[in-house]
């Protein structure tokens, strides 16, 4: 397969104008607020033993979400480790949820806690109820509730994972001030919007070749995979609709995130991607709004990214700006 996208230099340089909606901050301030009016409490129940794990400490969470509404998640940690220990929030990829706990090890076998969050209707434990608008979709998620912003079924999940990161001040054993946001794919555009809508209360963020990014230029050059959704409803519809739908898209856009996030940031590419076309990865990168940030780029790789060579590549980077275990940034 040929690289999907612009040449290194052409991406480095790649900068398109920002479509920012003028309430775009003042829509996520009130849908925070309001999800965090339900209240709610954290639940952790300690289930270890089910798994038959020597080394690792694991609770079955639940979180107060969108509504209030529960959202599961695994909280793994080393055992006998005294804490409070640096957390990686970890978002899942399309149509993924948080599986079990025994499929993310990496991070407690290095020494941190992770959060593993859940995503509605996605993973089992965590149905979404959508808001009963009638909206006409697609199959998977990218078109649900997509004629408004209001609808939107990212406007959920978004809140659900910011919700995870209010959720660790309550969880046993975790620092607070030291909360990493990492993820791949549907997973790096969650932790992308998170970094952005949390501000300085993340210490790192590490979107793993980010989905849900600079939409228009993703659905004109994605040859697979999800934006193939948009694609096929704005086919539905004609044109009557294309502007709406983009306009609805802009609240959500990893991009548009991207200009707000300050924390350190180490993002990574494939570029023979054609899932998520490196141009809209560097869209979020080139418009990322902090100065530490970094692009590890594969250049053989397609959506798959790094494979088992990216943790160790995120691990040595947070080791480099001193967010480990042991030490404070």
């Amino acid at each position: 397969m040929p690289p999907t996208d612009f040449g290194l230099d052409e991406l480095a340089s790649y900068r398109q104008e920002l479509t920012i909606p003028p309430d775009f901050d003042e829509f996520w301030r009130r849908t925070l607020a309001e999800a965090r009016s339900h209240g709610g409490a954290v639940k952790a129940e300690r289930v270890t033993e089910q798994y038959a794990l020597r080394t690792v400490e694991v609770d079955d969470v639940r979180f107060p979400g969108w509504n209030g509404e529960p959202v599961a998640a695994w909280l793994l940690r080393p055992r006998g480790v005294a804490g409070p220990l640096p957390v990686v929030v970890t978002y899942i990829g399309y149509c993924g949820g948080r599986g079990l706990p025994t499929e993310h090890l990496f991070w407690s076998a290095a020494g941190y806690a992770q959060l593993v969050v859940d995503s509605r209707g996605q993973g089992r434990d965590t149905p979404d109820r959508g808001e009963g608008d009638g909206t006409q979709w697609v199959e998977g998620f990218m078109t649900r509730g997509i004629d408004f912003p209001e609808n939107y079924y990212y406007r959920r999940l978004i809140t659900d994972c910011v919700r995870a990161v209010d959720a660790v001040a309550q969880l046993p054993g975790l620092d607070a001030d030291r909360i990493l946001l990492t993820g791949g794919s549907q997973g790096g555009g969650l932790a992308l919007a998170v970094a952005g809508l949390t501000g300085d209360r993340v210490s790192a963020v590490m979107p793993d070749v980010p989905f849900l990014c600079h939409y228009r230029q993703a659905a004109q050059t994605a040859l697979e995979g999800p934006y193939q959704e948009i694609v096929k409803y704005l086919r539905w519809h004609s044109q009557h609709r294309v502007q709406q739908t983009f306009d609805t898209l802009d609240y959500f856009d990893g991009v548009n995130f991207a200009s707000r996030a300050t924390a350190p940031a180490l993002f990574s590419v494939g570029l023979m991607d054609p899932v998520c076309p490196p141009r809209t990865v560097y869209a979020a990168f080139n418009h990322y709004a902090g100065e530490d940030r970094t692009m590890t780029v594969w250049p053989f790789a397609d959506h798959s990214g790094g494979c088992g060579a990216n943790p160790p590549a995120q691990l040595a980077w947070l080791h480099e700006r001193g967010l480990t275990p042991n030490g404070a940034a």
